[in-house]
């Protein structure tokens, strides 16, 4: 044991710094659970107690959610998280931050194989600190866990290659990515192909020597990806796709607007600006989008909840050596080398399908190939500084003091600022007023809740930790479909209004959105934005977002 720990001390270290990074201050860093999470954290909980999800099926193998539609296996990972610990925020991230934690590990192991040590210590450890890796793997982000089956289904299968008994646990990982996250569904199966090419001799070589490792590696992808495909061709499998996809009702107009101003003849006009033309040339700016100076390293992405604004994915320290280590792949001409620049070139794909791009989030199946890329990059340029005579002992302390400095200073920002100045992308806010309709429940006949912020009866299920079978059998529970969304405006004594059905006169008629009336009394309390309230009522509190600002009032009827 005394030399295992000699011997892997260093990588035993990056692990256990992995493990903080991802653990510390988990309920408040990020600051509140996003209504995907409590979303994630409800749907597990009624799985838990009752077997059905929500909305009443047993065992989905799709979560209807807020017709958003939920890939299943975060969900039942939660499940069990909140089995050991309860529901809370630490259940609901615990199965992102082990998946995390696990991508660390998996990387070193991975770089190991495929080129040395050194390279697959460094590789793991911009893994654990880079800020793209850290900041998915703290939040219930289904996709941070399909990353984590992705690396270790590649890595097994290269393993199993030697190791025969590893091909069919490769095959189980891969599987279940394309039921976790939607951009596995397009990367797994393309990166297979990718896979049984590179090493279609030494599996020729297996099945000539034993064939039930790749007998049970087959039935298990056929396993996952037929179903898979299956629900794809529904129309509850494109759901998902149909709200982010790059031609949509804007797309349309576009098009039709370059038709109308065209100097071409009708004829032509339709041939130049068409669907097709218009998903071409969107889909490529958007995947090379996903490979700008911005994205990786200054800006980032454009969704707050993703990424630190105004930061980049990777530490600006890493440029030369990622640009270095991509010129060492492309001239090394090996088989892991293409391995490496092949899973980058795919891994975009599934991003530049859809809108918003480049896209932290949908683009994870990048990782951890730039952490990679970097690392050998840096040994590459310590092997050509030989030739001037700097020494390695030089270096490379330099450069992890430099690495050090640049992610000191994103985990202030992170851990600091972020949470501050962020709160409100986070719906923080609504444990507290779900606290304070607790305490007061029994005081009042009527709770109205403003939608502003999204979805308020997921965080009362959630916070309130409501009874699935009470919530799904209440007489007065009020929801339906519109807009290709579910919605609740009411359950319970709780009604759900929009902020602009608020009246703002007195007297006015309150009503929610399904057309119901609600019967406002003195017996009332109203949860809403800021100010938004007629006269007569008598304000209560007032709970801000982090920064101070205000996010709602709490008030009752005089």
């Amino acid at each position: 044991m005394r030399d295992f720990l000699k011997k892997n001390s260093l990588f035993l270290l990056i692990v256990a710094l992995a493990i903080a990074l991802r653990l510390v201050i988990i309920e408040k860093v990020p600051p509140a659970l996003n209504w995907d999470e409590i979303s994630h954290g409800y749907n597990a909980y009624s799985i838990l107690k009752t077997g059905r999800d929500e909305w009443g099926v047993s065992l989905p193998a799709i979560f209807r959610a807020y017709g958003d539609y939920k890939l299943p296996v975060y969900i039942y990972l939660t499940a069990v998280s909140e089995l050991i610990f309860g529901l809370s925020a630490f259940s609901v991230r615990l199965p992102s931050i082990l998946a995390g934690i696990i991508t660390v590990i998996v990387s070193y192991l991975l770089v190991k194989k495929l080129f040395n040590e050194k390279a697959a210590l460094l590789s793991s450890f911009l893994v654990a600190i880079e800020p793209w890796s850290l900041f998915l793997s703290r939040g219930a982000f289904e996709a941070n866990l399909a990353l984590s089956f992705i690396v270790s289904g590649i890595y097994l299968f290269i393993l199993g290659l030697e190791k025969y008994k590893y091909l069919p646990i490769s095959a189980l990982l891969l599987g279940l990515s394309v039921w976790t996250y939607n951009s596995a569904r397009i990367f797994v199966p393309l990166f297979l192909v990718v896979l049984l090419a590179l090493y279609w001799q030494e599996l020729i070589k297996i099945w000539e020597k034993n064939r039930r490792p790749i007998v049970f590696s087959l039935a298990l992808t056929l396993l996952f990806l037929v179903p898979m495909l299956l629900q794809l061709l529904s129309p509850v499998g494109r759901a998902r796709y149909g709200k982010v996809s790059i031609i949509d009702e804007g797309a349309v107009v576009q098009i039709n607007e370059k038709r109308a101003s065209s100097i071409y003849p009708p004829i032509l006009s339709r041939l130049i600006y068409n669907k097709a033309t218009f998903f071409t040339k969107s889909f490529i700016r958007n995947y090379l989008s996903h490979f700008s100076f911005g994205f990786l390293f200054t800006k980032g992405g454009t969704h707050y909840q993703f990424s630190v604004p105004g930061h980049g994915l990777i530490y600006t320290i890493n440029i030369l050596f990622f640009v270095l280590g991509l010129y060492h792949l492309l001239t090394n001409r090996t088989r892991e080398s293409f391995l490496l620049l092949i899973w980058f070139l795919l891994s975009p794909i599934p991003s530049s399908l859809t809108r918003e791009a480049p896209h932290a989030l949908r683009a994870i199946t990048m990782l951890p190939i730039p952490m990679i890329v970097s690392a050998l990059g840096f040994f590459y340029f310590l092997e050509k500084t030989e030739k001037l005579k700097v020494s390695r002992g030089t270096l490379t302390p330099v450069y992890l003091i430099l690495l050090i400095v640049f992610a000191e200073n994103y985990f202030k920002t992170y851990f600091l600022d972020y949470r501050r100045s962020y709160s409100w992308a986070w719906q923080y806010g609504y444990k507290e007023v779900v606290d304070y309709a607790k305490e007061n429940y029994i005081g009042y006949d009527k709770i109205i809740v403003t939608k502003k912020y999204g979805e308020p009866h997921e965080f009362f299920l959630f916070y309130w930790s409501w009874d699935p079978d009470k919530y799904r059998d209440d007489p007065n529970l009020i929801r339906f479909h519109q807009s290709d969304w579910y919605w609740v405006d009411r359950f319970d004594k709780f009604y759900f209004v929009n902020d602009w059905e608020i009246p703002k006169i007195e007297g006015g008629r309150w009503k929610i959105e399904s057309g119901e009336e609600i019967p406002v009394s003195n017996k009332s309390l109203l949860i809403t934005s800021p100010s938004n309230y007629p006269p007569g009522w008598v304000l209560l509190k007032t709970i801000g977002f982090l920064d101070g600002k205000p996010a709602f009032d709490i008030l009752e009827k005089n």
